[in-house]
C-alpha cells in the first residue's frame, strides 16, 4: 500500500469518538453520511414481517433490467450497533443490479438497546418467513441466497448454523464479505491479521471491541457459535459458501479461517483476498475497482 494513502488512514482511524459512549451521534453521522439516493428506475418495496407481537421491517430492491428468479437475503454491516436499510439502500439497489437478483434487506434490531440474540433472531425469523412464503417472491428455496458484509456477515453465517441445528429450513448458498466469525482481537488472538492491521487502517480492533461489548455484553454468550461460528464443534451441513476478505482488515484470517473449516467439515467453499483493500470496501460508493472485483466472484458463484 502506498505511503501517502496508508498515512491518510491512519488519520481516519484515530478514536475522535468514544463509541461506547456516543454510538448514538455515531450512528446520526453514518445515516447523515450514508443518506440513501433511489434514483427513480429502483423499484424499492417496504413491507414489515410480523413475528409474534412484533414487526421485523424489510425492504425489497428489484433490478433495473433483466431480473432473475432468484433472491439475496442481506444484513447490512454497522457492528450490530449502526447501520439499517436507509444506509445501505444505495448498496442495496447497486446489488440488484450487479446480480439481477431480488434484494430483501433486513432491518434487524441493534445493539446495545437490543443485545445478542436480539437481532440474530429477527435475522432467522425473517429469513424464515423468506423460506416458508416462496410464492410470495415467485422462486424455489434453491435460489435463495444469504449475503451480509461485516457484522451482518456474522450474521448470516450464525443464521445458517441456527437453521441447521433447529431444522426449519436451510439456505443453500451464503456469500459472507469480510466476516467477524470469532470472539477474540486481544493481542492474544490467533490470528496475525488482528494484530497487524489493528491500527491505521479505519477498522481498527479497539472499534471491534466497542461493537462486540455493546452487542454482547454477557462473557459466556460470547462462547457460543451463533456469536463466534468458528468455535462451532460442528459445521457440517452448511450452505456453499463464497468468502470474500480484504487484505488490510483486522477480521482477514478469521474469516478465510472460517472458509477452511467449513471445508474440513466436507462443505464447498469459495475464499478470495481482494489485495490492497480495507475493511468496508464493499459499501463504500468510492471504491468501485474492489466492489467490481467482488461481484465478478460473487456472479460467479451465484451461477455456479
Amino acid at each position: 500500500m502506498k505511503s501517502i494513502k496508508k498515512a491518510f488512514l491512519k488519520v481516519l482511524s484515530i478514536p475522535h469518538l468514544n463509541l461506547k459512549k456516543y454510538y448514538r451521534q455515531y450512528r446520526k453521522i453514518l445515516n447523515a453520511v450514508m443518506a440513501p439516493v433511489k434514483p427513480p428506475h429502483h423499484k424499492l418495496i417496504d413491507h414489515k414481517i410480523m413475528v409474534e407481537d412484533r414487526e421485523i421491517p424489510i425492504r425489497v430492491f428489484k433490478p433495473e433490467k433483466n431480473p432473475l428468479n432468484k433472491v439475496l437475503v442481506f444484513f447490512h454491516g454497522g457492528g450490530w450497533v449502526t447501520g439499517n436499510i436507509d444506509t445501505y439502500s444505495n448498496v442495496c439497489a447497486n446489488m440488484a443490479d450487479e446480480t439481477r437478483h431480488l434484494v430483501i434487506s433486513v432491518d434487524y434490531r441493534l445493539a446495545p438497546e437490543y443485545p445478542y440474540p436480539n437481532g440474530l433472531e429477527d435475522c432467522y425469523h425473517a429469513t424464515r418467513e423468506i423460506f416458508t412464503h416462496l410464492e410470495l417472491i415467485d422462486c424455489y428455496d434453491r435460489d435463495i441466497t444469504l449475503i451480509g458484509d461485516s457484522a451482518g456477515a456474522n450474521l448470516a453465517a450464525a443464521v445458517s448454523l441456527m437453521a441447521r441445528d433447529r431444522g426449519e429450513f436451510l439456505p443453500r448458498k451464503q456469500i459472507l464479505i469480510y466476516p467477524a466469525t470469532n470472539n477474540d482481537y486481544s493481542n492474544s488472538s490467533p490470528y496475525k491479521s488482528v494484530i497487524e492491521n489493528g491500527t491505521g487502517y479505519v477498522m481498527t480492533t479497539k472499534k471491534i471491541k466497542d461493537y462486540m461489548d455493546l452487542y454482547v455484553p454477557k462473557e459466556e454468550d460470547r462462547k457460543s457459535p451463533y456469536f463466534a461460528p468458528i468455535l462451532s464443534d460442528d459445521l457440517s451441513n452448511q450452505p456453499s459458501t463464497l468468502i470474500i476478505t480484504a487484505e488490510f482488515d483486522p477480521l482477514r484470517d478469521e474469516g478465510e479461517a472460517y472458509g477452511h473449516k467449513l471445508k474440513r467439515f466436507g462443505n464447498y467453499v469459495k475464499i478470495y483476498r481482494i489485495n490492497d483493500a480495507l475493511h468496508g470496501f464493499f459499501s463504500n460508493p468510492l471504491n468501485n475497482i474492489d466492489t467490481n472485483l467482488a461481484y465478478e466472484k460473487i456472479n460467479q458463484f451465484l451461477i455456479d
